[in-house]
């Protein structure tokens, strides 16, 4: 009974880890828009493109620190 209640546990808090990582993953996209940067949510990735993208990297704390917790 103890493991099964163990399992349980386990699948809850494997899945409030998932739903944290897509609800970071949806931040970071959003801050990427927000910046001028099409950003897109493709399963664990944030695929992001746009013209000007690296300068717009280099030149901007604000899309740098976006995937830091700090944008």
């Amino acid at each position: 009974m103890a493991a099964d209640a163990a399992g349980v546990r386990v699948r809850v808090l494997a899945r409030l880890v998932e739903a944290r990582a897509a609800r970071r993953r949806r931040e970071v996209a959003d801050a990427m828009l927000a910046a001028g940067v099409e950003a897109q949510v493709e399963g664990e990735a944030v695929r992001l493109s746009g013209r000007g993208l690296l300068r717009r990297w280099a030149d901007d704390l604000a899309v740098r620190e976006a995937g830091r917790g700090r944008g």
